[in-house]
């Protein structure tokens, strides 16, 4: 397994913004487990979800983590779901590095309100999906962190030099 940084968090959190300037900072490459996901299937996160559901998107995102972890390292913006499957659980505790980015759900709200490319969030009450998924996942995020970053309120190139001064602290 490589020492990759993997970001966790629900969506909102800020792990792809967060990652790209944290990759910069720390000299590896940025990867993000859904674009990559995009990239094998040549089609969007939305249609996978319409097409083979959360399940068959699941599926994918496990087989994409594995490869993603056994590769060179890197930092890795994870799926907000990845958490839901054990054998990804099990994966992230490996080697490498887990930061679990966290936001009130306000601030969620606020930075995922216009996405259209999140398809848990087409509902009519997105903040109570949100709400929902927070107290499902969070134990879970809990259980795989190494750190837990609160990113409220905070800049992303703030966010990412205090994961990146935590992360070579050791």
């Amino acid at each position: 397994m490589s020492q990759s940084l993997v970001l966790v968090g629900p969506m909102g959190a800020g792990k792809s913004t967060i990652g790209k300037l944290l990759a910069g900072i720390l000299h590896l490459p940025f990867v993000d487990s859904d674009r990559v996901i995009e990239e094998r299937t040549g089609a969007d996160i939305p249609w996978i979800f319409d097409v083979e559901g959360e399940d068959g998107f699941r599926m994918r995102e496990t087989a994409v983590l594995k490869d993603l972890l056994f590769g060179e390292p890197a930092v890795l913006a994870t799926g907000g779901g990845i958490v839901m499957k054990e054998e990804n659980r099990q994966m992230l505790k490996g080697d490498g590095t887990v930061v679990y980015l966290t936001a009130s759900v306000d601030q969620l709200v606020e930075r995922t309100y216009k996405d259209k490319k999140r398809p848990l969030l087409q509902v009519p009450d997105p903040e109570a999906k949100i709400r929902e998924l927070i107290a499902r996942r969070d134990s879970l995020y809990r259980e795989v962190a190494d750190m837990i970053i609160q990113t409220d309120r905070r800049g992303p190139k703030a966010v990412a030099q205090e994961i990146a001064q935590r992360y070579q602290a050791g």
